[in-house]
């Protein structure tokens, strides 16, 4: 099996890491929109601006982490198998991306289950999909132990390259907007809102990074109440990219260190603001990528007359579950 990543613990990029690379994510997709939205600032009383992160080629963030972990990889490491991971789907379709383009074999590792739509948006773009285990945990495992049967290199879902990769959308963030007081970004394993941090730190700017999870995936808001990583025996959400119940120690000490709350919403408040952002934008999100704005609005009083930014961490939404969701009320 190929070396893994160092276990030394995981640092925040500095300045001139997280630019180059931006620059590698650059050559393969343009920065994403960032809009603010006159009627989302009516509906929280905060002055909203979205990065849409769900307008990349594979309709999420984690392409930008894919490919920064790949090109170091074919500089590093010459004559790779191919590369194994486990996901819920963006991180899979990230590294089937990525992994494409490096002209190396993907296998990715689902639980079963898992959303069909993702499933089949991995499947095409060129990745062997093996279904194992009834959450995210339990495909990571399978991953791990396939990884060592077919000399793979394991991908994890959080790396000091995932994470400046995926800064690369938060420098275009703090670059194209009006200083922000807070940015809302969710949490899946950690990757975004620590790439989120590293930029901020970096520009030395004062904007509160306020983390996202969902109420029946709760693992990174209590370690940060408690000030040390605690899992959870499950997690249960429509917000498939934050289903997390075993949190990551490092992501856990760099988020408590340094942004300023987790907001935990339920599924009711996700839904209800993947309704919102369609009928205020025109925009399909999926649970996750709601999961900022239904942090947002259960705050609206605290940060009423602020400007904030929204993390739309991704789009990928099967269209039975949008659908069901649209046809709710509230």
């Amino acid at each position: 099996m190929s070396p893994s990543p160092c276990s030394d613990p995981v640092k925040l990029p500095p300045l001139d890491a997280l630019q180059s690379a931006a620059a590698i994510v650059h050559r393969s997709i343009a920065p994403t929109a960032l809009i603010r939205w006159p009627l989302l600032q009516e509906r929280t009383g905060a002055e909203v601006w979205i990065k849409h992160e769900n307008h990349t080629p594979v309709g999420a963030f984690k392409i930008r982490g894919g490919l920064v972990y790949m090109e170091h990889l074919a500089r590093e490491q010459a004559g790779l198998a191919g590369v194994i991971t486990a996901t819920r789907g963006n991180h899979g379709q990230s590294i089937a991306f990525a992994a494409a383009r490096a002209g190396l074999r993907a296998v990715i590792v689902v639980p079963r289950g898992n959303s069909p739509e993702k499933n089949a948006a991995m499947r095409a773009l060129g990745a062997e999909l093996v279904e194992r285990g009834g959450d995210f945990q339990e495909a990571y495992e399978e991953a791990m132990r396939i990884a060592a049967e077919e000399s793979l290199h394991l991908v994890r879902s959080f790396d000091e390259r995932l994470i400046a990769g995926v800064a690369s959308y938060a420098l275009e963030l703090f670059a194209a907007a009006p200083p922000l007081d807070a940015v809302y970004v969710p949490i899946g394993l950690g990757s975004g809102i620590c790439g989120t941090i590293a930029a901020r730190n970096a520009l030395a700017l004062r904007t509160e990074v306020i983390g996202v999870v969902a109420a029946g995936a709760p693992a990174y808001a209590r370690s940060f109440a408690e000030r040390r990583p605690v899992a959870t025996e499950a997690a249960e959400t429509i917000a498939d990219g934050i289903a997390c119940r075993t949190p990551n120690a490092d992501a856990v000490r760099i988020i408590n260190q340094h942004a300023a709350r987790i907001v935990t919403v339920s599924d009711a408040e996700i839904r209800a603001a993947m309704r919102a952002l369609f009928s205020d934008t025109h925009n399909a999100a999926e649970g996750a990528g709601a999961a900022a704005l239904a942090a947002l609005c259960r705050e609206r009083e605290t940060m009423r007359g602020r400007r904030v930014a929204l993390i739309l961490s991704g789009g990928n939404v099967d269209r039975d579950v949008f659908a069901r969701v649209l046809g709710e009320k509230g």
